[in-house]
């Protein structure tokens, strides 16, 4: 049952085909792989796939790994879900439960590839590699991503954020690189799940496939009046704000105060 004692696990290199879960039960437990490059979580599943049990698959059972034990640790290990660019949502990782913190980890698919549930959810991804097609980073957990490469292979969406509208904070990119395949000029930052989306890039640097406007709306939907977009010191061709959608925003000095890991995560601290 529960665990009163942090475990550690380490995982030798090799590709682990296989759907890993976590469950709630199964708090302060560490995976630690010997590289990304060679210790590999993989699993194809897919929306529309049927399961062994006879279930049909969607966004919220796709998932290679789910974690919704509380206080998890992954360093030096690859999550995939292999299912294709045309699969539609696979996700890679769906990480649900609070105070999780990943890294030198890789997140590798097409839509859907990071999923973050819980609205009641902290996370930190440390020099993480994420990459994917439509809506790769996904949910309503606040998060903060510090000095992740984060690659698209689709002109799409980078995020969909569903934060709550009473979380302050939802994702936050600090010191990231924003990297896009070659062919790519029409990729946005993100677009609002939900009405009160809240995402922030600061101090990272963006690349040429992100385009102009910056961001999108959620289809012919009303969410964009009430999204918290926002930017600030940005740098990279992407990243010029003279194109920019009226309804982002552009942080001021004062405001980018708010900003800091202590102020997002209050009493939790994930780097001591």
């Amino acid at each position: 049952m529960g665990n009163d004692k942090p475990v550690t696990i380490y995982v030798k290199k090799g590709l682990y085909k296989e759907k890993l879960h976590l469950d709630s039960s199964k708090n302060k437990v560490t995976l630690i792989g010997n590289n990304p490059a060679n210790t590999i979580i993989s699993w194809d599943d897919h929306t529309g796939k049927i399961s062994p049990a006879g279930d049909t698959i969607n966004t919220y059972t796709s998932e290679t790994c789910r974690i919704k034990a509380d206080q998890f640790k992954a360093i030096n290990i690859s999550f995939e879900n292999t299912a294709g660019f045309t699969a539609g949502q696979a996700v890679a990782m769906q990480a649900a439960g609070d105070q999780l913190v990943f890294i030198n980890c890789r997140f590798v698919g097409n839509q859907d590839v990071l999923f973050t549930p819980s609205p009641t959810s902290r996370q930190y991804y440390s020099k993480c590699y994420i990459e994917g097609t439509t809506d790769f980073i996904f949910g309503a957990a606040t998060v903060w991503f510090e000095q992740c490469k984060i690659h698209s292979k689709k002109n799409s969406h980078v995020t969909a954020a569903s934060t709550p509208a009473d979380k302050t904070y939802g994702y936050v990119f600090n010191k990231c690189v924003l990297t896009g395949d070659t062919s790519l000029h029409n990729v946005s930052l993100g677009r609002p799940w939900r009405p009160f989306a809240a995402v922030v890039y600061m101090y990272c640097t963006i690349g040429a496939h992100i385009k102009p406007e910056g961001w999108s709306n959620w289809n012919n939907t009303d969410n964009f009046k009430t999204t918290r977009f926002a930017e600030y010191e940005n740098r990279g061709p992407g990243a010029a704000i003279t194109g920019r959608i009226s309804w982002s925003k552009q942080l001021s000095a004062e405001e980018i105060k708010m900003y800091t890991r202590k102020k997002v995560f209050k009493d939790w601290d994930p780097v001591k």
